[in-house]
């Protein structure tokens, strides 16, 4: 049997070699970005990575570290999975636009999408309706594939031109257009009737008793949503269900829907953004709910950051979004896969 012979490292100048159009490429796309950002009359931050909370999302795991202060005290400090509490303490500061290429961390995530650190482009428009953020997002897109010398992005057999009209889509009627599912039937008081929607939702994705709401509309999202977006052009899918709120306030047109928007090319999705919820109450409340389902599932769950929601209750309006740097790169450097796009991969995934 003949030996099969080890993948060089990613620093052997061969495979360097393979990787470096794509390297060049994100170099000029971070330039351009900038400049844009800079015109916008943003300032670019920098916020610290090791946080009290990396962030209080059901499904979201953050590596964790110990500090020793100088009385020998030993601290727990967490890997920032966004730099969004952070940024929104600005916010609260008077910092009017803020913008920050991040580098965060996901624990358990590993794929052709997803790397364990990354770099997440976030920035936030004070006193802005959240319609700001989503033109940013697109002219954020259009300056990336410029930058590249991109017509079109190409992923996995799908294209998507950035520059033409992109495409605005309510979460509803992607739910009836590619499933005949009335989601928004299925929400009521702000909440999601589990029974209601595994109802309309059984010949469409596999059940298990333990489903709740947000686990059955995701299934349907990923397996028979998501794939069909950004085709052609981008996706704008905005309207997000109260129940999928996050950190997002609730539309004042429709309390069964949020001001939360996620933009797609290719069936990838590239960013994520939100009207910001300003009230307190509201978000320790979501927090809560979140962590107790964490240690249901996960049997942890994480601290919430007090001073967050301190500076919350003092923040403007305002209207945020995170992008994630690295998939925009991909698509616009015609990469494959997400380390391909990485100067250094984290060590073990290249």
């Amino acid at each position: 049997m003949t030996a099969i012979e080890p993948v060089s490292p990613w620093w052997t100048p061969l495979r360097h070699l393979d990787r470096r159009p794509f390297l060049r490429a994100r170099s000029d796309i971070t330039r351009a970005v900038r400049e844009w950002f800079v015109q916008e009359g943003f300032f670019e931050v920098e916020t610290g990575i090791l946080q009290v909370s990396p962030g209080n999302e059901t499904h979201l795991h953050a590596p964790r570290t110990e500090l020793q202060g100088p009385d020998g005290e030993r601290l727990t400090r967490y890997f920032r999975t966004s730099p969004e509490f952070s940024c929104k303490k600005l916010l609260a500061a008077g910092e009017p636009r803020i913008v920050e290429f991040a580098r965060v961390f996901r624990d358990r995530e590993r794929g052709d999408l997803h790397l364990p650190e990354f770099t997440m482009l976030e920035w936030y428009r004070a006193n802005a309706p959240y319609q700001a953020v989503m033109a940013d997002c697109v002219a954020v897109i259009v300056r990336a594939a410029r930058a590249a010398g991109t017509r079109l992005f190409s992923f996995r057999g799908r294209i998507a031109d950035p520059h033409a009209e992109p495409q605005l889509l309510t979460v509803a009627q992607a739910f009836a257009d590619f499933t005949g599912i009335d989601l928004l039937a299925t929400i009521v008081d702000g909440r999601g009737d589990r029974d209601a929607l595994a109802a309309a939702a059984h010949r469409w994705v596999r059940l298990s008793g333990d489903d709740d709401w947000s686990d059955i509309f995701s299934k349907i999202l990923v397996e028979h949503i998501e794939p069909n977006l950004g085709q052609g052009r981008l996706t704008l899918l905005h309207e997000y269900p109260a129940p999928e709120s996050a950190l997002a306030r609730l539309s004042a047109a429709d309390r069964r829907v949020s001001e939360r928007f996620e933009v797609y090319a290719c069936g990838v999705e590239l960013a994520n953004g939100f009207g910001e919820l300003t009230d307190p109450a509201e978000q320790r409340a979501r927090f809560d709910h979140a962590m107790a389902e964490k240690q249901r599932r996960y049997g942890e769950c994480y601290p919430i950051d007090e001073e967050f929601l301190a500076a919350l209750g003092e923040m403007p309006e305002a209207s945020g979004v995170a992008l994630g740097f690295d998939r925009l790169v991909m698509l616009a450097a015609g990469a494959t896969r997400i380390d391909q796009v990485v100067w250094t991969p984290p060590a073990g995934a290249a």
